[in-house]
């Protein structure tokens, strides 16, 4: 991805660039990596919700996977078909529920068997079915950060494996509930291929037990999970799908009228943006100086809320030829002491007014961001 410094005189700051070519290679790279399968992508709608990123994707086809009534109607505006749209997320307000209801979604993927028992209730009083997987905890471990690891048995998510039998019963005592399939989701971040293996495994066992009892498993949907390059998004602007989709196909053989759906979010976006700010002030302190920069933590959340770090360049010292280099702790303008990007960061040497890019900001960046301390929303540049 190349940020034009051309691009961005003139434009306020902070402010999310998007390169929408690098989007549409990824979007092109996975279609490849899925063709000749009976696989669909339902892209995971909270990593971006930006308008033009989502009307993007789904006229590539995709489905969308979301987590609250409010990425139902966002998916729906931006041109979603109604049917490949998935509702997972943990508490489904009744009035969520009966709005997917209405408006006639794929599924939705409950999440408990007390969800199970609201959804019929509802679907009942609309006089309408609804399409119902079951999301499963699968208690496999994807050795990522505590914030985004989903799929252990502590965690809020899914229908703990113990109470499937109480899932089943709710599915096969209400006529109003057509169960469609299983759902699972492990993490976030994941580079090792190893635990989507073990997710294989783990999904073939319930897929028996559930057959078992009488129910047909129409849809298995792997989750996503899988993650990008945080520190070299150059060397690696597209994640690795030839071996994520490579380990479906080898582990998970499908049924006849079988569908594989993954939840792709992070790797199918995150590379394509990133948060440009300008520096404000250098500022020398007695052992270390700040680069304040007029982004926060209101713009990009994750390194104040995970510790996550993203490259950080210096795109007006690049473009002068700068070569001396300085290290700095990076901060922003919040009245917040958890509003750091980077500390000790070595970068080219930066003056008042530089353009400084952070890079593999297109997940959870604009999605996460806030009004906090009154700060404007960031804006918006596509580059096409």
């Amino acid at each position: 991805m190349t940020i034009d410094l051309r691009d961005l005189e003139g434009l306020e700051t902070p402010l999310y660039y998007y390169d929408m070519r690098l989007l549409q290679q990824t979007i092109d790279e996975i279609t490849t990596c899925m063709s000749g399968y009976p696989y669909s992508t339902h892209y995971a709608v909270k990593a971006n919700c930006n308008p033009e990123i989502l009307k993007t994707i789904a006229g590539a086809g995709f489905g969308a996977d979301c987590v609250s009534g409010g990425e139902v109607r966002a998916a729906l505006e931006a041109g979603f078909p109604a049917s490949e749209i998935s509702y997972a997320g943990v508490g489904k307000t009744d009035a969520e529920i009966r709005y997917g209801i209405e408006e006639g979604i794929g599924s939705f993927n409950a999440e408990s068997v007390e969800e199970l028992e609201i959804i019929a209730e509802i679907a009942r009083k609309c006089g309408r079915k609804a399409n119902v997987v079951f999301r499963i905890n699968p208690d496999i471990d994807a050795h990522t950060h505590h914030y985004i690891t989903t799929g252990i048995a502590e965690n809020k998510f899914g229908i703990d494996m113990r109470r499937l039998d109480d899932a089943i019963k709710v599915v096969t005592d209400n006529p109003e509930l057509n169960f469609i399939g299983l759902h699972f989701h492990i993490g976030s971040q994941i580079t090792n291929m190893e635990p989507f293996e073990l997710l294989c495994d783990r999904i073939l066992q319930l897929q028996a037990k559930v057959e078992k009892a009488g129910l047909k498993v129409k849809v298995i949907n792997v989750g996503g999970g899988l993650g990008i390059d945080y520190d070299f998004p150059d060397m690696h602007p597209i994640s690795d799908f030839r071996h994520y989709f490579e380990v479906f196909k080898r582990r998970l053989p499908l049924r006849s009228g079988q569908r594989l759906l993954c939840e792709l979010g992070r790797s199918l976006v995150g590379q394509c943006g990133s948060l440009i700010t300008r520096v404000i002030y250098v500022k020398r302190g007695v052992e270390k100086q700040f680069l304040i920069v007029d982004g926060g933590m209101s713009d990009l959340l994750r390194p104040a809320l995970y510790g996550a770090h993203h490259a950080i360049e210096n795109i007006s010292a690049q473009a002068r030829g700068e070569r001396e280099q300085d290290r700095y702790d990076v901060v922003g303008p919040i009245c917040e002491s958890a509003d750091v990007f980077s500390k000790s960061e070595l970068m080219l040497k930066s003056r008042r007014g530089d353009f400084v890019a952070f890079r593999s900001g297109g997940a959870y960046g604009e999605s996460m961001a806030s009004n906090y301390n009154m700060r404007n929303h960031p804006g918006t540049y596509y580059r096409y």
